[in-house]
């Protein structure tokens, strides 16, 4: 492949830290929640705290991974 043909791979990092950290954050807030037990962490409550947070940043790496992607395919 020449130069200019190289395949976009843009932003793919972001987005798949952000979907680890959605997933871990959903999995923490549920066992500081005691819903899913079974772990050291369930119940004890700063779980419940940390893992929306988690969430958060998750979600807005996958939101600037979408956008990294869509400015890298534009000519």
């Amino acid at each position: 492949m020449a130069g200019g043909d190289a395949p976009v791979l843009r932003g793919w990092t972001l987005m798949t830290f952000g979907l680890l950290g959605v997933v871990l954050g959903g999995l923490w807030t549920l066992q500081g929640l005691d819903v899913v037990g079974g772990s050291v962490m369930s119940g004890v409550r700063i779980w419940s705290l940390i893992g929306p947070a988690v969430a958060l940043l998750g979600l807005i790496l996958i939101v600037l991974g979408v956008r990294r992607r869509a400015r890298a395919k534009k000519p």
